[in-house]
């Protein structure tokens, strides 16, 4: 450091506003610019920049300066801009997050909202089956039997459960037309 910026440093220490008013009009204008190519946005390279003299300020009783004074604010600017952008990266990956969490939550809430949709559904439709049909529907669907299984509880032959499961499937099938795609991923595993 100069011999001119040690007795600037000196004044400045001693609570000199003349001292200070001097290095913000030296130095202010060139410390925006030098924030801004590093976050390309001008207020928040000014709000650094005032920032930095803000603290100049504060602390200019307790200021240990090795380099030239202009280093000393370059260097403290590049610093605090540097955090802004780590800052800013972080609240991205945070907006991501909670993006990504409310979009699973809305996709975990929709499938259940049309699993629930579909249960209601296909029981106003199974009540719309003969009674014989919708108890071997019933079986097995919802307590999966065999239909050999069927056959020998209802005392029926396999034939008949067939026949029933088919009229039932056809019947469903109908009643829940403008839901069969979720009916048939629903009913994937039985047909």
């Amino acid at each position: 450091m100069d011999l001119s910026e040690q007795q600037v440093l000196e004044t400045l220490r001693q609570g000199n506003e003349s001292a200070f008013e001097m290095i913000f009009r030296t130095y202010y204008q060139p410390l925006c610019r030098y924030a801004y190519s590093f976050l390309q946005d001008k207020e928040e390279a000014e709000e650094v920049v005032q920032s930095a003299f803000i603290t100049i300020w504060e602390k200019r009783t307790t200021l240990s300066i090795e380099t030239s004074f202009k280093s000393y604010l370059y260097r403290m600017v590049r610093n605090t801009c540097l955090n802004v952008i780590k800052h800013e990266k972080v609240k991205q990956q945070h907006v991501a997050h909670e993006m990504a969490v409310s979009e699973r939550t809305y996709e975990a809430v929709t499938h259940k909202v049309h699993a629930a949709e579909l249960e209601f559904k296909i029981s106003e439709a199974m009540k719309t089956l003969p009674e014989q049909c919708r108890l071997v529907f019933q079986l097995s669907r919802f307590e999966e039997l065999k239909y050999q299984e069927i056959a020998e509880q209802l005392n029926i032959s396999v034939k008949t459960v067939e026949n029933h499961m088919g009229k039932a499937l056809k019947l469903m099938r109908v009643q829940l037309k403008d839901y069969l795609p979720l009916f048939l991923i629903f009913m994937k595993d039985w047909l």
